[in-house]
């Protein structure tokens, strides 16, 4: 399936695009990508792009061989404006910065905001340019790779193509750089083990995202119902066929029934601070706000706090849901004692309120 009927694009560009020497921007390799993007919209298609390459631009600055968090927030500053200005250089229109964190993507309000502004710029003919914030963000409260960042904003503005722009052109089944029978897969219908298996945990010089980060995207994106291809950005010919109506690359189809709105948010963007294993798995009948009750708690893992969200999995260790927790982890560590629930007057709320709100619940397929 070609992007030619399609309507609204993301597209995202890898640091080894954006900065090939690792040390400043170059316009090298972006040329032909801004040309594919003013074809598309001439075209009557909407863009969203989203950029890699802050660090890799703002480390020519820096005489330093010795990176810090801080040092790598510093050149993250730097090297936004520097891969900013070499982006408007490249259009005749007007274009938008929004620098994003992962607690702007965990929030619900705060990523319906995002896919608000976007609607807003794209109904003004304005081209988002989309970003984490490095500068701010510390590892731990990362999304961790433009590649998923990308998927979630896609799905956020309900895109029909997804397209991250890379230094291969496409999944193999295995390494092409160690096997010279390597096979190009060109369609996959579903991502799996096998599939991950393919893809190794590689990642790029410039860059946090390797191929294994862009099936994770691939899957966010193709569950949401959007269709995905890895191509390769160095080759111009690429983004002629893509404009032709070919796949140059690899596509990843789109699932013909994709998850609600809501349901994906929950599955795919928010990250979970702990665990809670239950005595048994619940029953598609049962009632999950009714069912999940102190007296299920077989065990409880990591530090959470009331509001937080929880991976629910039953005593063999499969997923049943995710869900924002009604009580702390060390008031469920408490209550996970048989002794101490004896304890306890039989009809207290601890005892039967349940310990999920259904504010957000996603309920998981086994895995």
């Amino acid at each position: 399936m070609s992007i030619s009927n399609k309507k609204r694009v993301v597209i995202k560009v890898g640091s080894s695009l954006i900065a090939p020497q690792n040390n400043g921007c170059s316009s090298h390799n972006l040329l032909a990508i801004a040309q594919f993007i003013i074809k598309c919209r001439s075209q009557g298609k909407q863009v969203v792009l989203v950029s890699s390459g802050s660090v890799a631009a703002g480390r020519k600055w820096f005489d330093t061989q010795t990176m810090t968090v801080a040092l790598k927030r510093a050149m993250a500053a730097a090297g936004q404006s520097d891969m900013m200005e070499v982006w408007d250089k490249l259009f005749d229109f007007p274009t938008a910065q929004l620098l994003l964190t992962n607690d702007d993507i965990r929030n619900k309000e705060r990523f319906d905001s995002i896919r608000d502004t976007i609607e807003a710029l794209l109904e003004h003919h304005v081209l988002p340019i989309v970003n984490e914030n490095d500068t701010v963000t510390s590892d731990d409260r990362k999304v961790g790779d433009n590649d998923n960042l990308a998927a979630m904003v896609a799905s956020s503005v309900d895109a029909d193509a997804f397209i991250m722009l890379t230094d291969v052109d496409g999944l193999y089944d295995k390494n092409p750089q160690q096997h010279a029978d390597a096979r190009k897969l060109t369609s996959i219908e579903h991502i799996n083990d096998e599939i991950y298996a393919m893809a190794g945990g590689a990642t790029s010089a410039q860059g946090t995202g390797g191929m294994r980060t862009k099936i994770e995207a691939a899957e966010k994106a193709t569950s949401h119902g959007i269709d995905t291809y890895i191509v390769d950005g160095f080759d111009p010919k690429s983004f002629e066929q893509l404009t032709s109506g070919f796949n140059p690359g690899s596509h990843f189809l789109a699932h013909a029934k994709p998850m609600a709105d809501g349901l994906h948010w929950m599955t795919h963007s928010v990250r979970e601070c702990g665990e809670v294993v239950l005595s048994e798995p619940l029953c598609e009948s049962d009632d999950y706000q009714d069912g999940v009750t102190s007296a299920r708690i077989v065990s409880v893992k990591g530090e959470f706090s009331v509001g937080d969200t929880i991976l629910l999995r039953d005593d063999e260790g499969n997923k049943i849901a995710k869900a924002k927790v009604n009580y702390s982890s060390c008031l469920l560590n408490y209550l996970a004692d048989d002794d101490i629930r004896s304890r306890l007057d039989k009809d207290s709320s601890l005892l039967h309120n349940s310990i999920i709100s259904d504010e957000h619940l996603a309920v998981l397929e086994n895995s």
